[in-house]
Order: C-alpha cells, then structure tokens, then sequence
C-alpha cells in the first residue's frame, strides 16, 4: 500500500472509530444548552470561596466550550460578578474537557482515561481556585443579568427548545469545533503514516522527558479538547508514556499564546501566573502519577481495537461517518456561503443603527459574550455580531464610541471602528 493510500486509510479508520461518540456528544451539548439553567453559573461562581471554586469547576466540566469560546466567556463572567477565583478555576477546567471530549476519549482511549480527565480538570480547576482566592484580593461581585449562553434577542419557548437543540448540536457548535476537529484527524493520520511504531520508547526512552517535550510544544499551540483526542491516541500507540498523552490532553487545550495575552490583560498578572502554573504543575504531576499504575490499564490495539466499546455494529460506525462528514459540509456551507444581510439590514431600515469592525470573534460563544457586554452600555438598544465579516451592528443614539471599545477590547477582541 502507497503512503497515499495509507494516509487515507488511517484518516478514514480514525473519523469511522470517532463518529458515533463525536454525533452523541453533541447532541449532549445540545441538551446541556438548552435545558441547562445558565444564570445559576453566576449564584454559585461570586464568592471567592472554596465553595465557588468547587462550584465553578463542576459546572465548567460537562460545558462544552474550547478555548476559543471559555476565554470570552469566562471574562464576561468576572466582568458581571464571578469572583476571580471561581472564574479562574471555570478557565483551567472547562478547556481541558467537555461531554463531546469525555465520550471521544472513551471511544479512542479507554474507559481509565475517560475518567482521569474530568478528575484532573476538577482537580486542577479547584486547585487554581483556590490558589487564586488566597494570592490574589478580589473585589466584591455584582449580580450577572442576563445569559451569557443565549444571544440578547433570542428568546426561548417550549415550543421551538427541542428545534433549537438540534440547531446548536449539529450547526452552532460544530461550526465552533469543526475546523480543529479536521487539523486534529489530518494531523493523527499524518503521525500515524510518518512515526514509526514504538518511536518514543526507542528514541527518547524517558517518560519525564517525554512530559516536559510535550509540555512545552502544547504551551503555546491551540488545539481543542475533542480534536486532540485521535492525536492522542496514535501517539500512545507510537510509544509515548500515558502520562506524556495526559500532558498534552491538558495544556494542548487549557493554554496558548492568544489565551495568555487575554487573560494578563483582563485577569492581571497574578491571576494569569496562577492560571499558568495550576496546569503545567497539575499535568506534569498527575502525568506522573498515571505512569505509575499498570500500563495494561491504558493499552490500545489500534482502530477497532480490543475495547468492547469499540464493538458498535458497522453499519452504525459507517452510517456515523458519513452523517458526520455531512454535518460538517453543511457546517461550512451555513458558515460561509451563507451570506450575511447585516449591511443590507443597515440600509433598508428606518432605525439607527451604527456598523463596527470587530476582529478576533472566532466562535458563537465569542458572538454572544460580545452581544451581551454591549447590550448593557445605556445608549444601546440592540447588537448583532456577525462572525464570517467581523462586525457588529448596534442600534442606538450618540453612541460612546469610546466606551464600546473599551468593552471590545476588554473581551479580548480587536475594534477596527465604524465602517
């Protein structure tokens, strides 16, 4: 078989061993989006407490929000009450899992790493709390109004909560994942053909080593905590120690260069130093811990392999594939081809309205933190904040064009000004 054809092979077999979980953890998403009362996130995240810190971290974990979209989620939190301790703790453990990644890692990695993961974010999510909390003097919260889930027009009924929970499962969130889910596949694929087998063990020989290698790759890359699951497993299959896969499961998606900037500027620098520290300390001392349980207890035989959960009829396997890789086409084809009527809207309508450049929204969650932070400014009756031209609409007189910059900037996003 040609390399070409083995790269295929190997991209086919990982999108077929990944499917069925991938559609199921979405649909869960979907549900958590929906039924999930959000406005309790505030009630239970404005004390700097241990309590909070608990709280913050247990409502993070199922959440699924990479880092793309707990970042500006996150600091609309603190900015609208959440104490920074609990927000903190929201920032370490949110990225690190999600309902979509916990049954990925299940899928491809085994059931013991399907439960080290939400175990080592509440961990380390509670630890950087806490740490927080005691480092760090926080100022008294505010009552959140609002739901930082949910765009400042949409408003939902009984009627249309089930259409809406399809709508996000299958369009919105996908849409937010589906570029890192194809690197994730094209990558594992890639390792996969290139990396000989039992690589790790014959040229580096050292876990440590091993952890710290990854540690500081992962650092400063983005990758997400679902499409880091199939890298993860051809890496394990390659020789890498189970505690190298963890460190790389934690930072790859917990940290990176846009994540630090945002944080150092809207957190402060203790905040961020202790956000930094939680995970690298927190990875490099669980990935040793797991080093030291039985290595059987994370062996996998590869695509299809000797888990019983990885005996899932083929047709469902196959017909999982292929609903996926049409989800996903549909994806872009709402994302992109899809054209926005914003500037049409802008002059075909009485009212007055005022169109912004915004750079730097890359996700529904950026969307709806930029939205609701804007709606709160008095003069502004409306907002609507398109992602594929990077602007955002408001609705109102004598508009502070100052004051809506610094809200923008805030949140970690570029303001260009009017258009």
């Amino acid at each position: 078989m040609s390399s070409i054809q083995s790269y295929f092979h190997e991209l086919w077999g990982l999108t077929v061993e990944i499917a069925p979980y991938l559609l199921f953890g979405f649909l869960f998403a979907g549900l958590l989006r929906v039924y999930f009362p959000q406005r309790l996130l505030n009630k239970y995240m404005g004390k700097s407490s241990a309590a909070a810190a608990v709280n913050a971290s247990l409502l993070g974990i199922p959440m699924p929000l990479c880092s793309c979209g707990v970042i500006p989620t996150g600091i609309s939190l603190f900015r609208n009450g959440a104490s920074r301790g609990s927000t903190n703790s929201f920032l370490i453990s949110t990225p690190q899992t999600g309902v979509d990644s916990i049954l990925v890692t299940y899928s491809m990695l085994g059931l013991p790493f399907a439960i080290i993961r939400p175990i080592v974010a509440l961990v380390t999510g509670v630890s950087g709390g806490l740490l927080t909390n005691w480092f760090v003097k926080d100022k008294a919260s505010k009552p959140l109004e609002g739901d930082l889930f949910t765009t400042t027009q949409s408003k939902t009924t009984k009627a249309n909560k089930f259409s809406l929970m399809l709508n996000y499962a299958f369009i919105t969130f996908l849409q937010d994942i589906m570029k890192w889910l194809i690197i994730g596949l094209l990558l594992a694929a890639l390792v996969a053909v290139l990396i000989p087998d039992a690589f790790f063990e014959r040229y580096i020989g050292n876990s440590f080593l091993e952890m710290l290698v990854i540690l500081i790759a992962s650092i400063p890359l983005y990758v997400c905590a679902t499409a880091s699951v199939p890298l993860a497993a051809v890496l394990l299959l390659k020789g890498l120690s189970p505690g190298a896969v963890l460190v790389f499961l934690m930072a790859g998606p917990a940290t990176n260069a846009a994540t630090m900037t945002v944080l150092w500027k809207t957190l402060g620098q203790k905040t961020t130093l202790i956000y930094l520290a939680t995970i690298i300390g927190g990875a490099l001392l669980f990935g040793l811990l797991i080093n030291q349980l039985p290595a059987l207890w994370f062996a996998i035989a590869g695509l299809g392999g000797a888990h019983e959960h990885q005996l899932l009829p083929a047709w469902l396997q196959l017909g999982s594939a292929i609903l996926l890789l049409l989800l996903i086409a549909n994806g872009y084809f709402q994302k992109y081809f899809k054209r926005s009527n914003l500037k049409m809207d802008n002059m075909n309508t009485a009212k007055q309205f005022t169109l912004f450049k915004v750079q730097g929204m890359d996700c529904n969650h950026c969307k709806n933190s930029v939205e609701l932070n804007l709606i709160k400014l008095p003069e502004i009756q409306s907002v609507e904040a398109d992602l594929q031209s990077q602007t955002v609409k408001i609705e109102g007189e004598q508009l502070n064009v100052e004051q809506i910059k610094s809200t923008v900037e805030s949140l970690g996003y570029k303001f260009g000004g009017k258009i």
